[in-house]
C-alpha cells in the first residue's frame, strides 16, 4: 500500500485514498452513490436503527439496503485488487 500511495494518484481521487474515490477512478462502473445507503456512517446507523423498527416491511427494506451496500463494499475490494494487480 505505501507504494500505490507514492506511485498511483488520479485526480478523481481528490487527493484521497478513501474508497468512495478510489473505486469510482479505477472502476468507474461500481458507484456508491446509486444506493439508498451510500457510506459507513449510514450503514451503522441504519443497522443501530433496526431495533426501533417494528414494521416488517421496512425492516427488510433496511435490511437490503444494507446487504447491497456491504456486497458492494466487498465487491469493490476484489475489484480494486484486481486493478493494483493488473498495474504491476
Amino acid at each position: 500500500m505505501p507504494i500505490f500511495r507514492r506511485h498511483y494518484r488520479l485526480p478523481e481521487m481528490q487527493g484521497t485514498y478513501s474508497i468512495k474515490y478510489v473505486l469510482p477512478a479505477l472502476v468507474p462502473e461500481l458507484r456508491y452513490d446509486e444506493l439508498e445507503i451510500g457510506n459507513g456512517g449510514d450503514a451503522s446507523s441504519a443497522f443501530y436503527q433496526l431495533k426501533n423498527i417494528s414494521d416488517v416491511v421496512n425492516v427488510e427494506k433496511v435490511r437490503s439496503n444494507l446487504l447491497k451496500y456491504c456486497g458492494l463494499d466487498t465487491w469493490a475490494m476484489v475489484e480494486l485488487l484486481n486493478k493494483i494487480k493488473s498495474c504491476i
